[in-house]
């Protein structure tokens, strides 16, 4: 895994609900000098991000109903709608848990397809938030994400009760196989946790520490080259 091949696997993230326009501004300008996939934002701060990144590979996604999931359909339907007439490329959205965990998974997984047809040819990640959920919802959701057309799977917010995990990966890659992507998001801060989640099975990253992981890689290859020389 060189440096840039990693780069383009990150969603360079910032999500807090206090983030300033410098902040997202500055989001924006390390994701193009890292050459990361993507900034991952709140609505919000789409068009703005758009216009910032308008010259440049970086992808603009936009998470919806985040980090809860707790809005109506159709609110996801419009706040994905939304994101993407403001510049969105990607969509993140939390699935509604409450709804899962109460035994409405056709609801969850008509929800999930509303949004995938809402928004047309631009890829949604659908968010588990797995550590509020069993292995059997985690496969169920999985299962629904694959039939309802979304282009990934993610194991979670980084606001929940834990973040990513790489027995979530694992079993997430058992059921979609190569059908869809999968992102793992939440305390993923080191090369070697990186690159833990990559071999589970990721094939995207979401992390608010890109630049401290891609310092890491190149930390990492220098080591190894040093010990080859030696």
């Amino acid at each position: 895994m060189n440096r840039s091949s990693l780069a383009g696997m990150i969603d360079h993230t910032l999500l807090r609900a206090f983030a300033t326009e410098v902040e997202i501004r500055h989001l924006c300008e390390k994701a193009r000098l890292y050459g990361f996939r993507a900034v991952s934002i709140n609505p919000v701060w789409v068009s703005f991000c758009a216009k910032l990144l308008r010259d440049s590979k970086v992808g603009i996604d936009a998470c919806v109903a985040f980090p809860l999931g707790a809005a109506t359909a159709r609110l996801k339907i419009e706040e994905a709608r939304d994101a993407v007439q403001n510049g969105a490329t990607e969509i993140d959205m939390v699935i509604n848990i409450g709804a899962l965990k109460s035994g409405y998974a056709q609801y969850v997984e008509k929800e999930i397809s509303a949004v995938v047809k809402a928004v047309k040819d631009c890829p949604v990640k659908v968010i588990l938030e797995a550590s509020y959920l069993s292995d059997e919802e985690k496969t169920a959701v999985c299962k629904m994400s694959v039939r309802a057309g979304a282009a990934y799977v993610k194991t979670s917010t980084g606001f929940g009760s834990s973040g990513a995990r790489v027995q979530d990966v694992k079993l997430m890659k058992s059921v979609v196989g190569d059908a869809l992507g999968i992102k793992a998001a939440g305390g993923i801060r080191s090369y070697a946790r990186a690159v833990q989640f990559i071999e589970a099975g990721a094939t995207r990253i979401g992390t608010s520490a890109g630049v401290a992981i891609l310092k890491d890689a190149s930390d990492d290859e220098e080591e190894k080259q040093e010990h080859a020389h030696n």
